[in-house]
């Protein structure tokens, strides 16, 4: 099977406001891994994977659907190379980045 992948820049009132604790939260509920994490320009950074493209464009629908899909002002997305190495959905914190 292959992995489809996607980044996601999410930009609007999102830094601050437990975000990414909520991306994090919507991912326990589908079949996902990656990461997700503040930029310093003030947008948030999401990787993320799934085996199934319907799972994964579940978990964006989601996202953008969540309680503070109202502040997410705009979104890129783009299809990126499968991560390597990460397993489950982790939060980077801001020193790591």
């Amino acid at each position: 099977m292959l992995l489809s992948a996607r980044h996601i820049l999410y930009s609007g009132h999102i830094q601050g406001v437990g975000f990414r604790m909520a991306v994090k939260n919507v991912a326990r509920g589908f079949e996902v891994t990656g990461t997700v994490q503040n930029l310093k320009d003030g947008r948030v950074e999401v990787k993320v994977q799934a085996f199934d493209s319907d799972e994964l464009q579940g978990f964006l629908d989601a996202v953008s659907d969540s309680d503070l899909g109202s502040l997410i002002k705009e979104q890129e997305v783009s299809i990126i190379k499968p991560l390597t190495g990460v397993q489950g959905f982790h939060i980077i914190a801001d020193s790591d980045a």
